[in-house]
């Protein structure tokens, strides 16, 4: 067994145009590991090809060209073993509404081939909440039960890799954080764990590693940590004693905007300046401070920054 629970090898992807319109490449050679026995984060803009890789990966999309290897196991040459050592959470929330919980994770489990005596259908309603739900029809289920569920349902082979595509779409806070509790107590048991998200802070949270893919193109791929580190950013939230039309200005400023009725927001090098040196270039411009607070760049400010100098590239 390799060090990667999953390895991928100049991934290509290409969909045929249909009538005038020419092929579209969503993977452009795509190359990276996810170490065994991590959380790791999955990002990228809508379209950015995230979801045809984990399709590739689910083995409902084929590939163009490139390599896959889950727990050391060829997609193309060893499909079967690749498909028992992963499992999927889609997006999408499909159950047949007449199965209650127990009864979709036996039929899971039968589709696996798994025999009745070494099901852990009880054992999976419990690790994610749902045993007093055990006989309920499906369609009874609130929007955050179906989700537990679809874990559940993954997870009935036993996979040491799971996979969870966008888990927490359109849930509220409450059930973020509780799905959140879930993913680290898997992965606390050893399976390793890849999330995409849109929630930036969700993946600063949970993920120790996090690959950023653009245009079907990997822009980034760093601990997460380093990756914030990056940015050697700060941002000043200046809060002045009247309203404003003109925004103080210097050539060291990486940003400078309106950020409410009386706020100015400054992004700043912290290797160029300090927060004092950012606050006396604003008195200096006339400004009376009322307020200051500050914050170091976080996740969203990263994934901004490579997103758009990627465009600006492509």
């Amino acid at each position: 067994m390799s060090e990667a629970a999953i390895e991928i090898r100049d991934l290509v992807k290409e969909y045929a145009g249909s009538g005038d319109e020419p092929p579209k490449m969503a993977l452009k050679g795509v190359s990276f590991d996810v170490p065994e026995g991590s959380v790791f984060g999955l990002l990228g803009p809508n379209g950015a090809g995230k979801s045809t890789l984990i399709n590739i990966m689910a083995g409902l999309v084929n590939k163009t060209g490139g390599q896959v290897k889950i727990w050391g196991h060829d997609i193309d040459s060893d499909h079967r073993n690749a498909k028992l050592n992963i499992g999927i959470v889609p997006q999408e929330i499909v159950f047949d509404p007449f199965f209650t919980p127990f009864e979709v994770l036996e039929n899971q489990g039968g589709f696996y081939g798994i025999s009745k005596a070494l099901r852990r259908s009880e054992e999976l309603l419990k690790a994610v909440r749902l045993e007093d739900k055990r006989n309920a029809y499906a369609r009874t289920l609130s929007g955050g039960m179906k989700r537990r569920l679809l874990i559940a349902k993954a997870m009935v082979h036993s996979p040491p890799i799971l996979v969870l595509d966008e888990p927490t779409a359109g849930v509220d806070v409450e059930l973020r954080k509780q799905l959140w509790e879930l993913v680290n107590e898997l992965n606390a048991e050893g399976v390793t764990v890849v999330l995409t998200t849109h929630y930036l802070e969700e993946a600063e949270e949970l993920c120790e590693q996090i690959a950023i893919i653009n245009h079907g193109e990997l822009i980034a791929n760093k601990p997460t940590r380093e990756l914030v580190g990056m940015m050697g950013e700060k941002i000043v939230a200046v809060t002045v004693d009247d309203d404003f039309t003109d925004l103080p200005a210097d050539p060291r400023f990486r940003k400078c905007e309106r950020a409410g009725e009386r706020v100015i927001e400054i992004t700043f090098d912290k290797s160029e300046m300090t927060a004092g040196q950012v606050l006396a270039k604003v008195q200096q411009q006339g400004f009376v401070i009322d307020d200051v607070s500050t914050r170091e760049a976080d996740l969203e400010d990263v994934f901004v920054q490579l997103t758009s100098q990627d465009d600006a590239l492509a």
